[in-house]
């Protein structure tokens, strides 16, 4: 979610992490006056812990094959991060040809250019690659701390970017989700401070001489070197790492009776490979959809993925593994579900939708796999070209997007059954999330392939047992408890928060529970949001109404235009319609987009037009943002369910959690 709290957050984790180092006694503890200390020691951070940071889609330097991965998490603005760079230098030239360093952005908050300096740093990549990223990763930390504006361009034209697309993407904030992204991954895995390294997952904390990298790399080039031997390609190396590296800190086993630090990852045990916890949700399928393997298998496998998400690029040869292992056993579905963040994404759907009309959708799905980092309109149309397709009639599916609706249709039932994330798949109805090893993925398919046997009692399946299995498994399934980040957040103060009568308002008016809605048409959470209002509304009917407040946030260029357009839809009465179609079309928002949609959904052209180029609406929608900010609502999407504020683009259950709290209010 788009919040400016991050920051404000970041900061005090700082502020609480390094003052309580200074005011607690030194075994971790204040004892109490009068008292000695009697507090067990402070927890330890296992320094051989292997930590989960991949490398997916960040900047990378170094061969492929590299046997081992270096990550800096790093401020551009930090007097350490640039004392360290000679010591990275010095390490690349003692071991040539086997690294390979990666990038992790994590801008300080007290650093006011440090965010700016990342910003131009992923508009450098943008416009010329990981060459240019580098190139500026080197300008910048060579200029700090002189890291103004000008500094910034002047370095941009130095090492041949177009400057004035730099100072744009500046002046928007356009990378500052990427860059959150970043710093939400450093910080999970306890690396909220800069520099900060992670050597084939090894952690290094601090500007560490060079003696302490070379020691670290000593032992893990053995490692690698073990794995290769073993039979693990050396491009693969890092990849098989991470496999078995934990998400979060790892601490040294406690003594007995102690707790382990709340979030911590226990000390690491021999590996097991247990069948994930099973939670049900039926997916249903269109005749058409793209499947590989017979109707009447066993088992299914219905596929939520997006064409540039490298984790679905990594699931997929385990799912070849999977059909090899359970022959004439095993059909595998696709369900298209391109994420807001990958921009090459939904091009590349509707490139593969393309292709299903000409019967080549496995085709083109491959070779989409295949070329992950060359999904632009020309690579896309190679690949049409390569696997035979008939390119006039290719180009315009692709230019008319023909099949998005169809891929949006998909994307809202990934919402609706828990596939938020990219891959999700479905084991006749059994989620399991992420690209999990093979031997996690043959646990669960054994598990639904024994129940599909049992069901079956030795008849043969027949081209409806998908639905029967997943019936079956839905019924038999316990009530799934919440989880706790889905559980509701203990009641917070209700604030009132003023509706206007012509407010716009999906569901019953005198609707026992009202969700006000703060929203940007070009929050990509926002989108996300939507969703899970549908299936509220499925859910509740007339208790609930959903009401709609502007709050097109500051770097989101398109933001006020697209409220403006609504608002002009809103006086000929077609707000909800326009709404649906901004946020369908939420990668193109411009003007002429707006005019297209206003066509499209039956407005009278001229009186939207006119109404738009007034700019009359922007007092409304400005009465809408000074409400937000007077009850607190300052990112975006944020909710207020009969006054008590839900923030972000969260999931279904923890807002039914909320929705039901109220009602039994009533």
């Amino acid at each position: 979610m788009r919040h400016v709290s991050w920051i404000i957050a970041l900061v005090i984790g700082f502020s609480v992490g390094f003052f309580s180092r200074g005011a607690i006694d030194g075994r971790g503890a204040r004892p109490p006056v009068g008292t000695p200390a009697q507090r067990p020691a402070r927890p330890v951070e296992d320094p051989r812990a292997v930590y989960r940071v991949p490398v997916d889609d960040t900047p990378l330097r170094g061969p492929s094959d590299a046997l081992v991965t270096i990550v800096e998490s790093s401020d551009f603005e930090c007097p350490f991060c640039k004392r360290v760079g000679p010591t990275l230098k010095q390490l690349e030239e003692a071991y040539p040809g086997k690294l390979r360093f990666s990038f992790r952005n994590n801008p300080l908050p007290f650093h006011a250019r440090a965010l700016p300096a990342a910003i131009a740093a992923e508009e450098a990549r943008a416009q010329g690659g990981d060459a240019k990223f580098w190139a500026m990763h080197d300008k910048l930390f060579e200029l700090a701390p002189a890291l103004d504006d000008a500094s910034i361009e002047r370095a941009a034209q130095e090492i041949g970017l177009d400057a004035a697309k730099v100072k744009e993407a500046i002046a928007s904030g356009k990378y500052k989700e990427r860059i959150q992204r970043d710093q939400q991954l450093v910080q999970s895995v306890g690396a909220p401070a800069t520099p900060s390294f992670f050597i084939n997952g090894r952690k290094v904390a601090g500007a560490q001489p060079l003696e302490t990298f070379r020691g670290i790399v000593d032992e893990e080039l053995k490692k690698a070197q073990a794995l290769v031997q073993g039979g693990t390609p050396a491009a693969q190396v890092y990849a098989k790492i991470m496999e078995a590296a934990s998400p979060r800190p790892v601490f040294l086993p406690t003594a007995p009776g102690q707790p382990a630090p709340q979030g911590a990852a226990p000390a690491p045990q021999a590996p097991a490979a247990p069948a994930p916890a099973a939670l049900y949700r039926k997916v249903p399928l269109r005749p058409d959809d793209p499947a590989r393997g017979p109707a009447d298998a066993k088992l299914t496998v219905v596929l939520f993925s997006d064409f540039q998400c490298p984790f679905c690029g990594r699931v997929e040869p385990t799912l070849k593994q999977l059909e090899e292992a359970y022959p004439g056993q095993l059909r595998i579905v696709w369900k298209h579900q391109p994420l807001p963040m990958h921009q090459d994404a939904m091009p590349a759907a509707l490139a593969a939708e393309a292709a299903r009309e000409q019967g080549k959708f496995w085709q083109m799905h491959d070779k989409l796999f295949e070329n992950q980092r060359a999904l632009d309109a020309a690579s896309v149309a190679g690949h049409a070209k390569a696997i035979g397709l008939d390119a006039r009639k290719f180009e315009q599916a692709v230019q008319s997007k023909k099949y998005e609706a169809r891929i949006q249709e998909d994307m809202r039932l990934g919402s609706s059954v828990g596939a938020n994330g990219t891959p999700t798949l479905f084991f006749n109805c059994r989620q399991v999330v992420g690209a999990q090893p093979l031997d996690r993925m043959r646990a669960v398919a054994d598990e639904e392939l024994k129940k599909a046997d049992a069901l079956l009692k030795g008849a043969k399946p027949d081209a409806r047992f998908y639905d029967r299995a997943c019936d079956a498994n839905i019924a038999a399934a316990p009530a799934a408890p919440v989880p706790a980040a889905a559980q509701a957040p203990a009641p917070g103060p209700v604030q009132k928060v003023d509706v206007r009568p012509d407010d716009p308002v999906r569901g019953n008016p005198k609707a026992p529970v009202t969700i006000v809605l703060f929203s940007d048409f070009q929050c990509p959470f926002c989108a996300r949001v939507g969703p899970t209002l549908e299936e509220v509304q499925r859910t509740y009917g007339d208790k609930v109404r959903v009401v709609w407040k502007h709050q097109p946030l500051p770097f989101h260029q398109q933001a006020l235009p697209a409220a403006e357009a609504a608002e002009a839809a809103r006086e000929q009465g077609k707000f909800w319609q326009m709404h649906d179609k901004l946020f369908a079309s939420q990668r193109e928002l411009s003007p002429d987009a707006f005019t297209r949609i206003a066509r499209e959904i039956g407005l009278d052209a001229k009186k939207f037009e006119a109404s738009v180029q007034s700019g009359k609406a922007r007092a409304r929608i400005q009465q809408d943002q000074q409400l937000a900010a007077s009850v607190g609502a300052q990112g975006t999407p944020t909710m207020f369910v009969n006054g008590e504020r839900v923030v972000g683009a969260v999931p279904f259950e923890q807002l039914k959690a909320v929705i039901d709290r109220q009602l039994a209010k009533r």
